[in-house]
Order: C-alpha cells, then sequence, then structure tokens
C-alpha cells in the first residue's frame, strides 16, 4: 500500500516496521488472542507512541491498524478517532516510554513460560546461556491486579531501573530495546530462557548452576557495541524472511 498523504513517511515507515514485529511474535506464538502489546515511539518532538488498535490479532496486524497516542492515552490521529486502545497496555508502556528515552520500541507478552517464571518465587535461573544474558540485568515488578491504576507507572518505572528487560511476577514478561531489532532481539532471549526452565523444571532432575565467575562472564559477552548491534540487525533481517509473503498485507 502506499503511503497516505495524512501520515509522514518516517511514521509510516515506524508503522510498518511495528506491524511487521506483531506478525513477528505470532509466528513465534507470543500472543495471547487481542491482549498484550508492542508499542513504537514516533519519531518528532511530540513524544507521540503507536500502539495495537484493540480487537485485531497479532497475525493480522497492518500499519492502518496501529493507533498513535500521547502519554494521556488520547488519540492524536482523527482518522482513529473511535478505535479503541486497551488500557492495561496504555498504562505499561506509557510509563515506559515517558521514562526511557532509549526504550523505543516495548513489547508486553502473556507466554505460557513466560507467566509459569513470572510466578516462581526464584525468578528467572541461570541455568542457559539464553538465561546468562539476563544475569543482573533483569528486574522484576510485584502483581498489582490488572494495570489500570495510572499510580503504578511510577512504580513499574523504579523496578525496571536500567535495565531493558523485566519479569512482571504472575504475570508476564517486558522486554523493549532502541529499535524494533533490538526489541525483538530481547524478548526472543527472554522466552526461550523461560521457556528451557519450565521444562528444566519439569524433567525432575538436579539442575546445574555455572559459576558465579561464569555467570558474570557471559553476561558480558552479550554487548551493545558496534558488533553486537550488527548481529542484532542481521537476526532481524533474517527473521523478516520468515514473514516476508505477508509483507504486502502488513504494509498496508
Amino acid at each position: 500500500m502506499n503511503r497516505p498523504q495524512s501520515i509522514a513517511p518516517l511514521e509510516w515507515q515506524a508503522r510498518c516496521e511495528l506491524a511487521a514485529l506483531y506478525r513477528m511474535l505470532a509466528h513465534f506464538r507470543m500472543t495471547d488472542l487481542i491482549d498484550t502489546h508492542i508499542s513504537l515511539r514516533v519519531p518528532g518532538p511530540e513524544h507521540h507512541f503507536l500502539i495495537n488498535r484493540y480487537g485485531v490479532l497479532f497475525d493480522h496486524m497492518r500499519a492502518s491498524d496501529l493507533v498513535k497516542i500521547d502519554h494521556e492515552g488520547k488519540i492524536v490521529d482523527p482518522h482513529y478517532h473511535g478505535h479503541e486502545v486497551n488500557e492495561a497496555g496504555f498504562v505499561i508502556h506509557s510509563a515506559i516510554h515517558m521514562a526511557r528515552a532509549d526504550m523505543n520500541c516495548v513489547i508486553h507478552t502473556h507466554t505460557a513460560a513466560g507467566m509459569g517464571v513470572s510466578a516462581q518465587e526464584q525468578g528467572l535461573l541461570p541455568i542457559t546461556q539464553h538465561a546468562l544474558k539476563f544475569y543482573g540485568k533483569l528486574a522484576y515488578h510485584t502483581y498489582e491486579g490488572v494495570a489500570l491504576c495510572l499510580d503504578e507507572r511510577e512504580r513499574l518505572v523504579k523496578d525496571l531501573g536500567s535495565h531493558r528487560a523485566m519479569i512482571l511476577r504472575n504475570h508476564g514478561l517486558l522486554a523493549g530495546g532502541r529499535n524494533v531489532a533490538e526489541a525483538f532481539h530481547e524478548i526472543h532471549f527472554l522466552e526461550r530462557a523461560c521457556q528451557a526452565q519450565i521444562q528444566a523444571l519439569a524433567g525432575g532432575s538436579r539442575l546445574i548452576f555455572p559459576s558465579e565467575e561464569v555467570c558474570r562472564l557471559t553476561a558480558s559477552q552479550f554487548t551493545d557495541d558496534e558488533e553486537g548491534l550488527r548481529l542484532i540487525e542481521l537476526a532481524w533481517t533474517a527473521a523478516l524472511r520468515l514473514i516476508e509473503h505477508q509483507r504486502e498485507d502488513y504494509t498496508s
């Protein structure tokens, strides 16, 4: 689909990237019917961000389905007035976008493995290489009920601190990054770490834990330097090929 004249080129590019990310999470089965959300900051000084129109499945998401809202949850594009935005999604995502200029893209999921680990007292265990990526870099937020109260935003942000990933206790996972590729990288590793933990605990055998020294070393090997960012972009580009046949639809 050609870009609508009412939407600036940079915003339309962001819409297409975010729609692709929604489809990607559907491909990897990180969805929960019409619930959970991904948001992306719109380039520009207005501090607006895009989020899904409530009621659209992730694997049906299109660039034109995304709704632009401000930090108060108000729809700022008149073409989308009347569309519904999930209130809990707004509370969680607006909290992060207001506080963290370095997290332009935020992903929240309710996967079985993520919810399972969120309910385990010990949290994410350092038992796999995927989990060690988050060693000393993972936040936790205590469950307060469905996230409908604006005052929870302050506690969400405080608990997240400087991290890019957080386990929402008794709820699910949250991860983000400077762009779509980095956010996808974070949630992919966190989700796979949770899946591995659930399966390892289900096996009933005694677990092997790497030493503290190895845990710290491995965490340091997941870098944000130029090479690390190049590999993250490389992985995202490769993953996009999985949904290439959907491109014409999700960019509409």
